[in-house]
């Protein structure tokens, strides 16, 4: 019986993904604001880890950047249609002695936006031989988003109806089906399904890492609504009361630390998924996404509940969400011994 592991996010990592902005993209009317953003996320994680950086030029990616060690960084030249690698980017497991990377199809969120070169991102970084020979490739035929799962490295896994049983992606499988495929996929015993709770602006349909977090196996933070006029209140105490119905592999009730709903940021006339469980595990600290918000150090205070041996960093993250993403969103993490090349190289 094969022995296969999705390793939780707080393992120790080898590197993150990112996919750095350009002019000619959606970014364009605010490539200004969302550059010190990416900067500033960069900075964070070179001090602690690998960084492999997706570019339309590297030279413009490295006039960005200004002076940093690029010792860290692997620049690799490829074309993309959006930012958000959390939800195309590799997924990676290991299976008894072996290590593999996992490329699912994505679609643009369930074809809302176009696909074309995300879709084909996992498999070209594979091709350019980045990841270490050890390592294995599989192509799956299924649409799957790294953000709609949230594994506990222990064979739980937590997601959301809303997005996983949604029309445009697998509406061929049930949810059993859906089961069936992660048990064989990822060795998981069980999926904790939510079936409420959601974010005004957010293009996922319910994405999990919007809404509610693993962060040990017994912890998890969520967003919680107090306002009863916000239009919120409702679904997210819905998911609240099913949070708390959930058991650990164990039998008992999980640890849960309530994160606030952060205060409502409008963009054009629209209001935009700002959410502080949008955070970013990395080696030794946690980047978490701020609003210039009075309800920052209050967030910061909880999720420092369920980190005791990490730092919080906030990271200004209110250009990111003028296009409807956050942090966590723009991140793939790498777990250790995947990683073949070191830093200071360009990948064309």
């Amino acid at each position: 019986m094969r022995l296969i592991t999705l390793p939780a996010e707080w393992v120790r990592q080898s590197g993150i993904i990112l996919a750095f902005p350009h002019m000619n993209s959606d970014w364009n009317h605010i490539f200004s604001e969302v550059v010190p953003c990416f900067v500033s996320i960069v900075k964070e994680i070179i001090k602690r880890e690998q960084l492999i950086i997706l570019c339309f030029s590297i030279k413009e990616v490295k006039f960005a950047l200004g002076s940093v060690d690029y010792s860290k960084i692997i620049f690799c030249k490829l074309t993309f249609n959006d930012v958000w690698v959390r939800d195309y980017g590799p997924l990676f497991i290991s299976v008894d002695d072996r290590l593999c990377i996992l490329d699912f199809n994505f679609n643009g969120w369930g074809l809302k936006f176009p696909a074309n070169h995300d879709n084909q991102i996992v498999r070209r970084l594979y091709e350019k031989k980045i990841f270490s020979s050890l390592v294995d490739y599989k192509k799956i035929n299924m649409v799957l988003e790294g953000g709609s799962i949230e594994s506990d490295g222990n064979g739980s896994i937590l997601t959301t109806s809303r997005c996983l049983l949604s029309i445009n992606r697998n509406e061929f499988m049930t949810k059993s089906e859906l089961e069936h495929a992660f048990n064989f996929l990822f060795g998981i015993k069980r999926v904790l399904w939510l079936h409420n709770g959601y974010l005004a602006g957010d293009d996922t349909d319910a994405h999990i890492d919007t809404l509610a977090r693993f962060c040990d196996r017994e912890t998890i933070v969520y967003v919680q609504c107090t306002n009863k006029n916000d239009e919120h209140f409702e679904e997210l105490s819905l998911m609240e009361a099913e949070l708390m119905s959930f058991k650990t592999l164990e039998g008992k009730p999980y640890k849960l630390i309530p994160l606030p709903m952060a205060e409502a940021v409008f963009y054009k006339g629209e209001r935009l998924p700002a959410t502080y469980a949008n955070f970013l595990i990395i080696n030794d600290v946690v980047l978490m996404p701020i609003y210039d918000s009075y309800l920052d150090e209050l967030a910061k205070t909880s999720l420092q509940k369920a980190f005791f041996g990490r730092n919080i960093i906030g990271i200004n993250c209110l250009p990111l969400i003028k296009q409807h993403g956050s942090l966590h969103c723009l991140a793939m993490q790498i777990p250790e011994n995947f990683i073949l090349l070191m830093g200071g190289r360009e990948i064309v």
